[in-house]
């Protein structure tokens, strides 16, 4: 059976910078960088994550050389087109020793089923290559709201909590979108972006 191999992997970066500061290199990335999106820690505000989608031997970005980068593998991926989102949100579970795969499907079956209720501009579910218990879930932001906070919409996360808390180490950790270029204008998104 003929297969094709990926041309683009995706990646998800974390490191620290002084509160209010960006790092100063995230934005000089290679040309074969598909797309890229940054995000701030909601409850540490030193902390950031980077999404990258980059084409297969491509330079990564910079902070993809540090200890906390991770090779993404899609789980579940859903997009409207165009895709049409006012901001992006990121929330990064960690499962217990032996309940990865039960995290990972319990997360799985949540995407699919807030996608046939919500109708998301964008969401993927993927977990990491070199940590498998390590899993994001990355959602277009007409609904960041209410999975960052609201939880009595739709697009909800207290079934999937309510299923998923026993799988995991601690509570997800949830990520607001932030571009240095728009720190005015914090309801649009970057044409980079993911």
């Amino acid at each position: 059976m003929f297969r094709l191999r990926p041309t683009r992997i995706r990646g998800l970066s974390f490191y620290r910078a002084p509160e209010g500061a960006l790092d100063p290199g995230a934005d000089d990335l290679d040309e074969l960088i598909h797309a890229h999106s940054r995000f701030q820690s909601v409850d540490d505000p030193e902390l950031f994550a980077v999404y990258a989608v980059h084409e297969v031997g491509a330079t990564l970005p910079p902070e993809a050389l540090a200890a906390s980068h991770h090779t993404l593998m899609v789980v579940r991926e859903f997009r409207r087109v165009p895709l049409d989102a006012s901001a992006l949100a990121l929330a990064v579970f960690r499962a217990r020793g032996g309940y990865a795969a039960g995290a990972i499907a319990a997360l799985a079956h949540w995407a699919e089923r807030a996608v046939s209720v919500a109708e998301p501009a964008y969401l993927l579910v993927a977990h990491s290559l070199e940590e498998p218990r390590l899993i994001a879930l990355l959602t277009g932001v007409h609904e960041c709201r209410a999975l960052l906070g609201s939880r009595a919409s739709a697009f909800s996360v207290d079934s999937l909590l309510a299923e998923a808390s026993p799988m995991l180490m601690t509570e997800p950790e949830w990520y607001a979108y932030c571009a240095p270029d728009l720190a005015a204008t914090p309801q649009l998104i970057s044409p980079s972006a993911v």
